[in-house]
């Protein structure tokens, strides 16, 4: 694997050498360089340092071009031919323009590793990731739909960067509610069977959990006794009772066939091991609420085990705390997550907590992971980051509900996101088959929904709008993935020619608009990593798209003027598809290599 430095990285490193040795007392100054529409860079540091030394910047830029172009006294011109022009522009400006050759050679440098020159990350970690996190015996919603969503996008690229990455689901799988569900199951013991031979659908599994889930809740509701047992049973499944678990089993794996087939159909891997519910930590909970209590973390207040900030106050203007446990014994969420900072810090060795969950629950998380900085479990060494989401809204602007006002299910969001996708495929389809324009469909429609939510900064609200994300034109993955099935069928009709990079050959400016874009994709993935962006990695992805749309209108391919040229131009079209192709991966999104 040969790690490729941009062409950004070597122009920014020959600016800083030709500053030092320019202007020695400078020391190592920052250049400041950025892409430019009056070259292909332009470095800007130099009007800062001119005022920090009290000189003229347009003086200063023209020893810097001196150093760079090897004309000043004492000054070598570099043995290759990175820089083909450097001017001076307006009050000291460097505009900065790379050769076409150097532009050709580091492409051809990315075309050569299969990580598209990519390299790891200086110093991995372990990140754990806590994401995708449905409740058992419920059926998931379109709120569920965004932490799924990042949470892969995010895992594949830290695990693209060198990671070593930790998955963690925290399904709801405990609580007062499921002494209702026991109890109602006991006395109704056929509830969760199923009919016939063979693999149970999710559809099955979460009919049979919603019915039993709705005439529980009836029952409860309506008859005293019902609910004294529900309460008892509450009792017996908190103190370990073998009956009462191995029922409340029944429900986590009914829960998990559905689970299951709803990430399936959202083209994502969970695995078992990787699901660790709020039930997991069970066993910590006491020891938690015993080590807060003996360190002075936490303080009984009104018989409540309670850890106070004079930073969250609340519309009374007193502290709000964070209740570990309630003054009736029982545990909050709050013991629940600490617990799981403990496992995941100490078990796990995790230099990095990583939550994404709905930006409404910002508040409880800053002060968790504040108390279990003040309990030593968070250390200098490790830090925990909520990655907080936006609401998912309808096209009025309003969160997303059914004309009924119903919370949207996941499932059926998903089927009509492929029914509209199938519309789009069989237009398009020239010599498809009905199974493949089935499994485009799947890929398309699913695409759709993931890109719709990953262009958008995870923090802002979208707008759910499926005529759109389906949509040809626009910023939609089905525009970049028809980009990448068009170059297939470049590729696929060139014959006996080649991709091959040819570096003696001049470029077309959309030639080079798009070979410098595809330089940037090692920077992009690094930055999308490091702040864990995902929606600047789609943004690049369709700026290629478009760098790719406008070269193909104004760069014949397999008409060009000459055989070399033809290569040459084929090349660009597989070193296009080929980073298409992985930064899609890393979204979750598939790219059919027919459309």
């Amino acid at each position: 694997m040969a790690s490729v430095p941009s062409l950004a990285a070597t122009v920014h490193q020959r600016v800083a050498n030709a500053l030092s040795a320019a202007l020695p007392e400078a020391g190592s100054a920052d250049p400041l360089l950025r892409r430019s529409d009056r070259a292909d860079f332009q470095a800007n540091g130099l009007l800062a340092l001119a005022k920090k030394l009290k000189g003229n910047p347009r003086e200063l830029a023209a020893q810097v071009v001196g150093v760079l172009d090897g004309t000043a006294e004492g000054a070598e011109r570099p043995a290759d031919d990175v820089v083909q022009d450097v001017e001076v522009s307006g009050p000291g400006f460097l505009n900065i323009t790379i050769s076409d050759q150097a532009i050709v050679r580091t492409l051809a440098a990315r075309a050569a590793d299969a990580r598209l020159g990519v390299p790891y990350a200086e110093h991995p970690g372990t990140t754990v990731i806590d994401y995708a996190q449905p409740n058992v015996a419920k059926e998931m919603h379109v709120g569920h739909l965004r932490s799924a969503v990042i949470g892969d996008a995010v895992v594949r690229i830290l695990e693209f960067s060198g990671e070593q990455v930790v998955r963690r689901h925290h399904i709801g799988d405990w609580g007062t509610q499921f002494g209702m569900l026991i109890q109602y199951l006991i006395e109704h013991p056929h509830e969760l069977d199923h009919g016939g031979e063979g693999e149970v659908s999710g559809e099955e599994a979460m009919s049979n959990l919603g019915r039993l889930y709705k005439a529980s809740r009836v029952l409860f509701d309506s008859d005293e006794e019902f609910k004294a047992r529900s309460r008892d049973r509450v009792v017996a499944l908190q103190a370990g009772d073998e009956e009462t678990l191995a029922l409340w089993q029944r429900f986590v794996d009914e829960s998990k066939i559905y689970f299951y087939s709803v990430f399936d159909k959202l083209d994502m891997e969970i695995r078992d091991p990787d699901v660790v519910g709020e039930s997991g930590y069970n066993d910590m909970l006491d020891e938690t609420c015993r080590l807060l209590e003996e360190s002075g973390v936490a303080v009984r207040s009104e018989g409540a085990l309670c850890v106070f900030f004079d930073e969250f106050k609340g519309p009374d203007g007193k502290p709000t705390p964070l209740i570990v446990r309630k003054s009736n014994g029982g545990y909050g969420y709050a013991a629940t997550d600490l617990s799981a900072i403990r496992d995941r810090v100490h078990n796990l060795k995790a230099n990095t907590l990583l939550y994404v969950v709905d930006a409404r629950q910002s508040l409880h998380f800053r002060m968790v992971f504040e108390t279990a900085r003040r309990a030593g479990w968070l250390g200098d060494d490790v830090r925990a980051v909520q990655l907080a989401f936006g609401t998912v809204l309808g096209k009025d602007g309003k969160p997303f509900k059914t004309r009924e006002g119903e919370t949207v299910r996941l499932v059926d969001l998903l089927d009509e996101a492929v029914d509209r996708a199938a519309v789009v495929v069989r237009e398009k389809a020239e010599d498809l088959t009905e199974e493949e324009i089935a499994e485009r469909a799947a890929q398309v429609g699913i695409g759709a929904i993931k890109y719709a939510d990953l262009s958008t900064s995870a923090a802002r609200d979208y707008k759910f709008d499926l005529d759109q994300m389906v949509s040809l034109n626009g910023d939609t993955s089905v525009y970049l993935q028809y980009a990448y099935a068009r170059i297939q069928s470049i590729l696929r009709k060139a014959g006996d020619a080649r991709p091959a990079a040819h570096p003696e050959l001049a470029l077309a400016p959309a030639e080079r608009a798009l070979g410098l874009h595809l330089d940037q994709f090692a920077e992009t993935l690094a930055e999308v990593a490091e702040a864990y962006e995902p929606h600047k990695l789609a943004a690049y992805l369709y700026q290629l798209a478009s760098h790719y749309t406008t070269f193909y209108s104004e760069c014949p391919v397999l008409k060009a003027d000459s055989p070399a040229q033809v290569e040459n131009r084929l090349f660009l079209c597989d070193l296009t598809a080929r980073t298409l192709h992985q930064g899609m991966a890393l979204l979750g999104i598939r790219t059919p290599e027919r459309l």
